[in-house]
């Protein structure tokens, strides 16, 4: 699921929307795989989209699915340490979210846990 350039309580009500489809909660059957959010686009956001994350990450569990997210931008990263979510979205320490060497980094951050990253 790729994230729209904007997040904010604005577009909420809209993401939430589509969120329940792109991971089957529309009813109209299962959905399987892993779920991968790409924040990679967001340019606008606020404590909502951490919140959006957080309801992805729910149903994502709820059918029994991985859930990551990646591409996020440092001050994301930030607001979810802020709020102490980081480590529940999986989301790399700061610096380590963007490009690809980030990409890698945040590979094994994801497969590994916070303990082992770096080493």
């Amino acid at each position: 699921m790729q994230l729209p350039p904007s997040a904010t309580l604005a577009d909420s009500q809209a993401l939430l929307s589509l969120l329940g489809k792109a991971l089957g909660g529309d009813g109209d059957g299962e959905a399987s795989g892993p779920v991968q959010v790409d924040a990679s686009g967001l340019q606008h956001f606020d404590t909502s989209t951490i919140a959006l994350l957080m309801q992805a990450r729910r149903l994502a569990q709820q059918g029994g699915r991985a859930f990551s997210v990646h591409g996020v931008p440092d001050k994301l990263v930030e607001l979810a340490q802020l709020y102490g979510v980081e480590e529940l979205l999986s989301l790399p320490p700061v610096g380590l979210s963007k490009g690809p060497a980030a990409s890698a980094a945040s590979a094994a951050y994801t497969a590994s846990g916070p303990d082992s990253a770096g080493t």
